[in-house]
Order: C-alpha cells, then sequence, then structure tokens
C-alpha cells in the first residue's frame, strides 16, 4: 500500500518538477505513511510508527543560514509533490523532518555491503554515537538489525558510530559538530592533543619524515618555514612541500577526469602517478593513499588486472586493520574480496586466510545464517578443495 501511493506521488513529481531526491523521497514516504496511519490503513507498532519520528532531533535551530534557507527550498518542493491544499501544509514542520532525515537517516546496504538506498529508522537513530563503537547496523532486506561487534557486559552502553572512523580525532569532531551539532567525548575522542593522539593524526593525515630510515612524523616548526620531524629533526621546508602538493593536485584532477570520461587506462597511469606522490609526502597508512588505492583497486578489476588489484586490496586491509575495531564489517568485506581475487589468482593459500578473517568478522556481525555469511563458508569449502587438488599439482599455490 505505502509504495504503490508513493509511486503515484513521485509520478506526479516527475510530471511537475525534476526527480526527487532520495531525502525528498523519504520526507514524502513519511507523510504518506504518517497519513495511511492516521486513516487506520497501515498498521502503527510500538517500534514503527510516526510518534517515534516526532522524538528525534532535527538540530534545526543550530544550522547555519545557508543550510536552514536550502531545508526551506527542499520542505517547498515536498509540498508542492504532495499537493496538498495550503491550509493543510505545515512548513515549518516540514523543515523540521528535513532536520530529522539528515542528521538520522542511514545508508542501507545489501547482503554484499553495496549502497542500495536511504532510510529512517527512529529506533535505532536513538543509539548514542562512538568513535569506539561496540555495535553496528546491517540491513536484512529492509529490516535494519543492530549487532554487537564484541562481548558486553550487561548494562552497557549499546554505541554505534554516525561517521567514518578512519579520520583523525580532529576531523571526526569537526565532521560530528557540524552535522551532527555535539562534540563527542568518546574514549578515542579524549585523547585529543595528547602524544598519542598528535603521533596518530600524522599518521592519518599528516606528512611523514622524506628518510628512508626514520618513521618520524612532522609537525609545523616554530618559524612556520617548515616541517620538522620529531624522531631525528629534519627539516622538510614549506617550498619543497608545496612543490608536491601543487603537482598532486594537478596529477588528481586529471586522474579524476579522465576516470569520469570513461578513459580507464590514462586514470590508472594518472592514480598510479598519484600514489608514488602521496608517498613522498605522507605515511603508507594515510587515509590519502587509502583512499587513492581504492581508486586503483576499482580501476584495475575494471581493467581485469587481477594482480593489480591484489595488490592494492592488500595494502588497504592493512590500514582498515590499525583504523577501525577488530571486528568492523568493512574489514571483513575487504577480506571477502580479497579472498575472491587470491582464488581467481590460484593462490588458494592466500585465499583460505582471508576468507577465514571474513567468515571470523561476519559470524558476529551479520550472525553464521545471514546469506552473505553463508556466502563466505561456500567460498572457503571452495577453497580448501582447490587447495587439495594443489597438492596434486593441479594448481598453483
Amino acid at each position: 500500500m505505502l509504495h504503490r501511493v508513493e509511486c503515484k506521488v513521485s509520478k506526479i513529481d516527475m510530471e511537475t518538477m525534476k526527480p526527487l531526491t532520495p531525502v525528498m523521497r523519504l520526507l514524502l514516504k513519511l507523510y504518506i505513511r504518517r497519513s495511511l496511519e492516521n486513516e487506520k490503513i497501515f498498521p502503527a507498532t510500538a517500534t514503527d510508527n510516526y510518534k517515534l519520528v516526532e522524538a528525534l532531533v532535527s538540530n534545526i535551530s543550530e544550522v547555519d543560514v545557508e543550510l536552514l534557507l536550502l531545508s526551506a527550498r527542499m520542505a517547498k518542493l515536498v509540498s508542492s509533490a504532495l499537493q496538498l491544499p495550503d491550509s493543510e501544509i505545515n512548513m515549518k514542520e516540514i523543515v523540521e523532518n528535513f532536520g530529522k532525515i539528515s542528521c538520522n537517516s542511514h545508508s542501507i546496504d545489501n547482503s554484499d555491503l553495496k549502497f542500495v538506498g536511504t532510510g529512517l529508522y527512529p529506533v535505532i537513530s536513538f543509539t548514542n554515537h562512538s568513535c569506539a563503537p561496540n555495535s553496528f547496523v546491517v540491513f536484512e532486506g529492509r529490516l535494519a538489525v543492530m549487532r554487537a561487534m564484541q562481548h558486553m557486559p550487561k548494562d552497557t552502553e549499546v554505541l554505534t558510530s554516525y561517521i567514518e572512523l578512519s579520520d583523525s580525532t580532529m576531523t571526526r569532531q569537526k565532521f560530528l559538530k557540524e552535522k551532527y551539532c555535539f562534540t563527542c567525548s568518546c574514549s578515542r575522542c579524549i585523547k585529543l592533543g595528547q602524544p598519542d593522539d598528535i603521533r596518530e593524526t600524522a599518521i592519518v593525515e599528516g606528512y611523514w619524515c622524506k628518510k628512508s630510515d626514520c618513521d618520524g612524523f612532522l609537525l609545523c616548526g616554530s618559524d612556520n618555514k617548515g616541517f620538522v620531524c620529531q624522531k631525528c629533526g629534519l627539516i622538510r621546508d614549506n617550498k619543497a612541500i608545496s612543490a608536491i602538493t601543487n603537482e598532486l593536485k594537478r596529477i588528481s584532477d586529471k586522474a579524476s577526469i579522465s576516470l569520469s570520461f570513461g578513459h580507464t587506462t590514462e586514470a590508472s597511469v594518472a592514480y598510479k602517478r598519484v600514489e608514488e606522490l602521496e608517498l613522498k609526502l605522507y605515511h603508507p597508512f594515510s587515509i590519502s593513499i587509502m583512499r587513492t588505492r581504492a581508486k586503483l583497486l576499482k580501476i584495475s578489476m575494471d581493467l581485469d588486472d587481477m594482480e593489480g588489484a591484489l595488490l592494492n586490496i592488500r595494502s588497504i586491509i592493512q590500514i582498515y586493520e590499525r583504523v577501525y575495531p577488530k571486528w568492523h564489517p568493512l574489514i571483513g568485506a575487504r577480506c571477502y574480496l580479497c579472498g575472491q581475487i587470491e582464488m581467481e589468482l590460484g593462490y588458494m593459500v592466500g585465499a583460505i586466510e582471508s576468507l577465514t578473517k571474513a567468515y571470523n568478522v561476519f559470524r558476529i556481525t551479520h550472525g553464521t545464517n545471514s546469506p552473505l555469511t553463508m556466502k563466505i563458508t561456500s567460498k572457503l569449502e571452495e577453497a580448501r578443495r582447490a587447495k587439495a587438488l594443489a597438492s596434486f599439482g593441479r594448481m598453483k599455490i
């Protein structure tokens, strides 16, 4: 019923204005759902009803003027799509709900952890944030399920993450303040500015010593003329760093343009050059390098360069294992992909190791009976059979 009514409204929208954005579609669903609940057409349950949405925070009063104006424009579009008489339109309420969706919606992934849409799950939205979460939201079709990533004694608060966990403390704090209007005080964030946190920030986002035998990180010198290695004292002057960063931007822009036009081979060459330049500036475990290698991974797979893909996925996993909790699904997803690539290349020992890691993550985050976990189990059995055959000289290992 809800889907049929939504399709009807969406069709009206297509005839009168630009196609609906995901947020606008959610807003429309929200009002259609409320109308159907009020008319007793659609059942309301304790964990699935419009009153739960009313209890969510919108943070509208704390956002800047530009975002508030955007919210108002979105509200006007939604009210037009609903085709309600002016007397039934509460513009302030629509703006409030736009804010609620903006800071409470979830990205929905399918069983392979690929993005398929956006949804609002009010009960789960009541869960507080932590940059060191003990739980994770997984999706079983349209159903959102909160699963533990570690053992939690009785009365432990269930915490999840609203943001990307691989960023530095300062970057995470900035994003949380701008999007969710609060300052996190979790076990990771309280270390802001402490020596360990400064070092971690330098690893994931800062500059690194250029001496091959030094693993020191750089901080800006007192004279602001360069960056000083905190281990060996070597100074990298601003001019040398600027030269690399300018070249990095130029090549990055070129790579992005090549990729957008479908020139995959050219993009591959450009992104490899980007990686070379980044390695001159950053630690091998930096987030910038990780993201470049993620692009190279996809490009390698598009070009059917499985050896190149394997090289990139292995380096990405190393970074993931540093920045994410041990049982985070993203680690499992990368290990699963790594195992699949290794199987395709005939590296069965590596495939078994990678798939076992993936299984150990997903049996916790998704359960042993989930489609994804069972798929990994099947792949693992296949890899073990192939390894057994290899002992008779039928495959390389």
